[in-house]
């Protein structure tokens, strides 16, 4: 038992069945005893246990793979199997029952007598028994800060959304929305833990067409409300800091929905200082020290290599470009260009490789626009790399992660591909497998509910679907995720502030990334044409993107 030394008969068996007061309350030979049965399950069995969890010894443990956040108990009686991976402070309450592909977020109460499960029999022949049927599973995905009732029953399938309650006996077959909370059989939305979304029209052209004139015509105020006069800088948005991908957000927004450089400064200032900014020896742009002047930087900063982008296409949009060539690539040879690209981490963190490639790409880009000579070679190298080593399964670079799925993959081949295939108009390998792999990602709970978008994530998996679209490869699977991800995105804008990085929800009200900003509303704003254009509708939107987010490509090989 794990209980501290009996005063009662009961006694023995008191924090098996309430582990939350463990930790607090019981003696010295208890808590050895949990932590070497801790220690022999991450040794034994490989499982993953934060600190002060607790896991009775009357449960019943047989996970493949287990993963507990701090704070988080099992307690007696309690079923688990499958793969299980649960964020912190999460409980899993007597007898509860936890069986299959499992995500649990962070607070997650689950209560007791409860069953959550991630698998079903087929019964598709009515000539075999059904036991002897295979299994189908889908998994299931909850969300932060649930409340699971007791004797409820979760089928496969199902996600179940941020800060939502499901009441006690409740059998829920179908998705529960963010903040809501559920009951009945089949569950169904009672009331909202907060406030409920409001409606959404269907008629999507009329959407496209009021969110333009409303972006337009509130566009100088989104701008202003990111301007620092006493520094002549803008930020990202009010409160923080300048940066150099401000600058450059202001010049694609103002562009995009006005048509001009932004007015806070004479156009030719902001060429100036942008141009001025290159380090003339590494021909980069470092990130800005006390927002003033740009730090000396390389490649291997994720800043200096974004500002490649960033900068060289702001200049462009300003009728002009860097002064220097690249000279961190432009001197690389075709040897050390391979040599950099096979050290990048493509298996553990394929978004940072894909940016190192979406940067390497874009300079050698600007430096054949400039007429300044690459090193022979290197732009073949680069080209030659990418076909060869694209995994035929998934037409990508890298390998899916068991802690995000596809999304590593899948944003690092946005961005490899953006700073190439996309940029120099040279068409994508597999580009069948890459819309199979985008279309499995997009169906990810966890980056594609409402209230879990971000730009990012959105961006990464349209651009894919529209640089593949002519492919016309489940074209019409395509187009629902468009049409959802663009309904979605309408949605976000703030106005007179513009779009947050992250989408404003109920559930998300008060994070950082939610606040309205230049970043955002220059990426959504390239994310809605996108969407659009891939639903045939982009001439209701009245700009076309011509920064680092344009469609078309920048230069066309011989």
């Amino acid at each position: 038992m794990t209980g501290v030394p009996a005063d009662g008969p009961f006694d023995r068996t008191r924090f098996d069945y309430s582990p939350w007061s463990f930790w607090d309350e019981a003696d010295e030979r208890a808590r050895r005893r949990q932590l070497d049965l801790r220690r022999h399950l991450v040794e034994h069995r490989g499982y993953e246990i934060g600190e002060r969890c607790f896991l009775s010894e009357l449960a019943s443990v047989r996970n493949e793979e287990l993963s507990l956040g701090h704070g988080s108990y099992v307690a007696a009686g309690a079923y688990l199997s499958g793969s299980l991976r649960a964020g912190r402070d999460c409980t899993i309450n007597p007898y509860a029952v936890v069986r299959g592909d499992i995500r649990l977020g962070d607070a997650v109460r689950i209560g007791a007598h409860t069953s959550i499960l991630a698998f079903n029999h087929t019964f598709d022949d009515p000539d075999t028994e059904v036991f002897r049927q295979p299994l189908r599973s889908v998994g299931i995905t909850i969300g932060d800060d649930v409340w699971i009732g007791s004797h409820v029953v979760v089928l496969d399938g199902v996600t179940v959304g941020d800060r939502s309650v499901i009441a006690a006996g409740a059998v829920v077959t179908k998705d529960v929305p963010a903040g809501a909370i559920v009951g009945g059989n089949p569950a169904k939305v009672l009331r909202w833990r907060v406030p409920a979304p409001a409606p959404r029209r269907d008629d999507l052209v009329g959407r496209l067409t009021a969110f333009a004139e409303t972006a337009r015509a509130q566009a100088e105020q989104v701008l202003e409300r990111c301007w620092k006069p006493d520094l002549g800088l803008f930020t990202d948005r009010p409160g923080t800091a300048p940066t150099v991908r401000a600058q450059c957000d202001a010049i694609e927004i103002a562009d995009l929905l006005l048509g001009r450089a932004p007015d806070q400064l004479p156009a030719q200032a902001q060429v100036d200082r942008l141009r001025g900014w290159q380090d003339p020896e590494t021909g980069l742009v470092g990130p800005l020290t006390d927002g003033v002047a740009p730090a000396r930087a390389d490649l291997s900063d994720p800043d200096a290599a974004y500002h490649v982008l960033s900068v060289g296409y702001a200049l462009d949009l300003l009728g002009s470009g860097f002064p220097e060539p690249i000279h961190a690539v432009s001197r690389m040879t075709a040897e050390e260009l391979i040599t950099d690209l096979e050290r990048q981490p493509w298996t553990t963190n394929a978004w940072s490789a894909g940016a190192r490639v979406d940067a390497l790409g874009t300079a050698l880009h600007w430096n054949r626009r400039r007429g300044a000579p690459n090193t022979p070679g290197t732009t073949e190298a680069l080209f030659g790399w990418l076909v060869t080593t694209a995994d035929p399964h998934t037409g990508m670079w890298g390998r899916p992660s068991p802690d995000d799925g596809l999304r590593q993959l899948v944003n690092g081949y946005y961005r490899a591909s953006r700073g190439t295939f996309a940029q120099f108009g040279v068409p994508v390998p597999h580009p069948e497998r890459v819309v199979d792999t985008v279309l499995r990602h997009v169906r990810d709970p966890r980056f594609f509910r409402p209230e879990r978008q971000d730009a990012c994530n959105v961006l990464d998996v349209a651009h894919p679907l529209w640089l593949t679209r002519h492919t016309g490869h489940r074209a019409d699977e395509v187009r629902e995720v468009a049409r959802r991800l663009l309904t979605d995105a309408l949605g976000h804008w703030s106005d007179g502030a513009g779009f947050g990085f992250r989408a404003p929800h109920p559930t998300t009200a008060g994070l950082p990334a939610t606040a309205p900003g230049l970043q955002g509303t220059e990426m959504w704003l390239a994310v809605g044409w996108l969407l659009a254009d891939l639903l045939g509708l982009a001439d209701a939107l009245p700009y076309r993107p011509r920064g680092v987010h344009r469609p078309e490509p920048a230069f066309s090989p011989p």
